[in-house]
């Protein structure tokens, strides 16, 4: 257990190097390079103190002894320096042992600030070394602070998930243990304590082992990372740990065969969610071609048990349903190799705040899997800890963790549950099993397979209750809500805070379209200003009372609610939170808003009016079978819309894997060399009737999408006008309007606030695009903004910027190559409206009973 004294420390030692050094990534790699330092020093100490000699700080490094280094006699910038060169140098002292080497390796001092390091060393050296338990959780807690290596697809397991992996897996001690990709070496230091746990004597753990028993175990832990600064947090970790020589190796899993033929009897892992731009080039060993990580990394781990191994792997939702080639092949190997037994899925929210991706956990057993033909699927819902961005532990009236807490956390029902239903299987005996979980789904690998895409969520197999041709009763939202209307303090203004411990002031803007719940704001208000307001809590639902709103939000924090806002706080146990706010979200519930609505210019609402409003009330059971099959819906829209979101075409990518061998890069011209500039105006006299209109807000920022009606009368148009034909490209001249930039399909004729560009015969007018949305060039371009209150693109001045020019074949072959993935992200835009089509279809079904 962390003791408060070093917890101390370790904040301190944060504190100082923060002004300095502000990642807090890189505050970790300091500080664990001070305290092996630091420890060298101490075990030179030691040695000497016992009669032997030091062997670390000797000949030419006697010099950079910790006593030297903190000498009083030393300048600030003479220990500045001492220590910087001692850093750098390290790596290369014989005396030190491999391990403490490789912690050094590409270490430096990144600032140069002689009374921060001061500082900072003097609050290092009140640590002193040795094995102990308490330094060891020390760094776990040092470790804990790095939350996201986000450009990876990394995110930092919770301590609690990695445990409980660990306990259904439930490593042995003749177990070889691996991670592949072990980050700081998290599961790895789990399951080492659950075997010392599992075989403790007089209240010690470990303490049943035999001296040989504890060095096999040691020696058969390892782990791989392709990140040396992964690699050296783990090998401290681990030596922190009572690990003398550690076995975590800087390896590319998935492009590497040099220890392809290493096997393990446990893998446990959280492997990268994210692919690099262009995808991973593996070897050709995989069973499952791919480019993709996480189905990579999925299909080494399957590859890499031994007969009787077994695994627990978080996987994103990609792997439990997307139909792209390479994720059912993985499915469909899992399944029909016998390696998977059951599937594991986790809230939304657990990786918050580093990331909102959905996740499941995968469990693989060899030796299980052949005795049965069902697999089992169970849902946590809670894990003991608020799902928003903070995470914050819940109460738990037993004095326990909070996520042994039944009331507040799934965990230990579903553990139970899973350890039952492999009991039952090893002995033979599926039938007597039952799950201490209602989630718990028993599903024939049959029925997975019979459509051939191995879907594995289980809400696709879940009986869902009919809905269509029932009659549920009808109640008014005043018998099962309280409703009310939000309040500003006047003037707004004078209580608007920055203050840590101000009021979330919950406005309009912090709502997003496309989420159900609001998890933060952008402002607060004082303590005063609250007590002016109307107090909302979690778990409450807002609604918006203007109809150019009308969106419902659940909240995920208490705060404050403005006079835009209507409260729906549900009465009694009649509703599923999911189940109201679907049906508040509808499209019946907005036509009974409108026909209700008073107002001028914007229809409002009022609290009155929202009391009348009458909604279906089907049973808790039926609500919660509704949602089930809603959520598996929305899993896919929302992996769907992600990859919509995140796609983003890479010219430079593109024109760099096409550069002949030994060229380093294309020719470049400027932009007025390859295109013209249409002129503003046009004879009113050429269009009559019906016309396209193209405006600003017509094209959609980054895709060059057009959205909206474009359709016009011409003499209703009332702005000057500039024509356009096929193969013109509209770039929004307007800024922050940044990447409004189309492709023309059609003739029209489009705001003066858009350049219409023309492109010449040396250039496709779609590599033109492409390079005019280009990140390179939108830097460029902000860079010569004119204006004052609306900066305007300065067309003279783009044209003399740079574009590269590479032949019209390689132009093609580029565009070739984005316009197939241009595919897949219209297939997935599809995917959102075909799904989003079927959960409309699924709740007009509820107010048609």
């Amino acid at each position: 257990m962390l003791d408060s004294e070093t917890k101390r420390r370790i904040d301190t030692a944060r504190d100082i190097l923060v002004g300095k050094v502000p990642d807090p990534k890189s505050q970790v790699e300091q500080i664990t390079i001070a305290l092996i330092y630091k420890f060298m020093d101490d075990m030179d100490a030691e040695a000497e103190e016992m009669g032997g000699v030091r062997s670390f700080f000797v000949g030419e490094y006697e010099k950079f002894s910790w006593a030297k280094l903190l000498s009083p006699a030393l300048g600030g910038f003479e220990m500045l320096n001492l220590y910087s060169e001692a850093v750098d140098k390290m790596t290369r002292n014989e005396g030190v042992p491999q391990l403490f080497r490789d912690v050094f390796k590409n270490a430096y001092l990144p600032y140069r600030d002689p009374e921060t390091l001061k500082m900072f060393l003097k609050t290092i050296n009140e640590f002193n070394y040795d094995h102990s338990e308490k330094l060891g959780d020390a760094f776990e807690y040092l470790l804990s602070i790095l939350g996201s290596q986000g450009d990876a697809g990394q995110f930092r397991t919770p301590r609690h998930i990695i445990d409980f992996m660990v306990k259904v897996i439930d490593p042995k001690k003749e177990d070889t243990i691996l991670d592949p990709a072990c980050g700081t070496a998290g599961f790895l230091i789990s399951a080492y304590k659950h075997v010392l746990a599992n075989n403790e004597k007089d209240g010690k753990p470990g303490g049943n082992l035999k001296p040989e028993e504890r060095t096999k175990l040691a020696n058969n832990i390892r782990g791989y990372d392709i990140s040396p600064d992964m690699v050296r947090l783990s090998l401290v970790n681990l030596y922190l740990h009572g690990f003398t020589t550690p076995n975590i190796f800087e390896y590319d899993t998935l492009t590497s065969q040099d220890r392809w033929n290493e096997y393990a009897d446990v893998i446990l892992a959280n492997p990268p969610f994210m692919s690099p731009k262009g995808g991973i080039k593996p070897h050709n060993r995989f069973s499952v071609q791919s480019n993709r990580s996480e189905v990579l990394f999925v299909d080494y781990m399957a590859e890499h048990l031994t007969p009787n191994g077994r695994a627990a792997i978080i996987v994103p939702e990609g792997i439990i349903f997307q139909t792209a080639g390479a994720y059912k092949q993985l499915r469909s190997y899992l399944i029909e190799n016998n390696f998977l037994w059951a599937v594991v899925s986790l809230p939304g929210g657990m990786f918050n705040p580093y990331a909102g991706v959905k996740t499941s956990i995968l469990l693989l057993d060899k030796s299980l899997a052949k005795k049965t033909d069902k697999i089992l699927f169970v849902k946590i819902e809670k894990d003991g800890y608020e799902l928003g961005s903070q995470r914050k532990p819940l109460c738990n009236e037993m004095g326990d963790k909070p996520e042994n807490c039944p009331k507040h956390s799934d965990l230990p029902d579903t553990l139970i549950t899973l350890c039952d239903w492999h009991t039952a299987v090893l002995n033979g005996k599926p039938e007597y099993f039952t799950p201490t979980t209602d989630s718990a789904l028993l599903v024939p690998i049959s029925q997975i397979a019979e459509t051939g895409d191995y879907n594995l969520s289980a809400d696709r197999y879940r009986e869902v209750v009919r809905i269509g041709k029932q009659h549920w009763p009808m109640v008014k939202l005043s018998e099962v809500c309280k409703i009310e209307r939000g309040a500003s303090p006047r003037p707004i203004d004078k209580f608007i805070t920055t203050d840590a411990n101000g009021v979330n002031w919950i406005k309009i803007g912090d709502g997003s379209p496309n989420s159900m719940y609001i998890s933060s704001t952008k402002e607060k208000i004082t303590q005063e200003g609250a007590k002016k307001s109307h107090r909302v809590q979690k778990g409450d639902f807002i609604l918006s009372n203007s109809m150019s709103f009308g969106h419902p939000y659940i909240l995920n924090i208490d705060g404050c609610i403005h006079d835009g806002w209507l409260l729906l706080r549900p009465s009694g146990n009649h509703f599923i939170k999911e189940y109201l706010y679907h049906i508040l979200g509808s499209d019946e519930i907005l036509e009974q808003f409108t026909k209700l609505a008073t107002g001028g210019v914007v229809n409002n609402l009022n609290s009155a009016l929202v009391r009348s409003v009458e909604i279906p009330l089907p049973p808790l059971e039926t609500q919660r079978q509704i949602v089930d099959k809603i959520m598996a819906h929305q899993r896919i829209i929302d992996g769907a819309r992600q990859i919509v979101q995140e796609w983003k075409p890479d010219l430079g990518l593109e024109l760099s894997e096409a550069l002949p061998d030994g060229q380093n890069e294309w020719g470049k011209t400027i932009l007025g060399n390859v295109c013209t500039r249409i002129p503003d105006t046009i004879d009113p006299q050429l269009f009559t009737g019906e016309i396209n209109y193209i405006g600003l807000e017509n094209i959609e920022s980054n895709t060059g999408l057009l959205v909206g009606n474009i359709s016009s009368q011409y003499s209703e148009i009332k702005s000057a006008k500039n024509k356009f034909q096929p193969g013109d490209i509209l770039y929004g001249k307007l800024r922050p309007n940044l990447n409004k930039v189309y492709l023309a399909q059609m003739t029209g004729i489009c705001s003066t606030d858009i350049y219409v560009l023309r492109a010449k015969n040396n250039i496709e007018p779609m590599f033109l695009e492409l390079f005019l949305r280009s990140e390179n060039f939108v830097i460029d371009v902000l860079k010569g903004l004119g204006g004052a209150q609306l900066p305007r693109v300065n067309f003279e001045y783009m044209t003399n910027l740079q574009i590269p020019l590479p032949p019209l074949d390689i132009q093609q072959k580029v565009i070739a190559h984005i316009e197939l993935e241009r595919a897949v992200i219209d297939g997935n835009r599809k995917l959102v409206d075909i799904f989003g089509e079927k959960v409309k279809k699924i709740i007009h079904q509820i107010w048609d009973s």
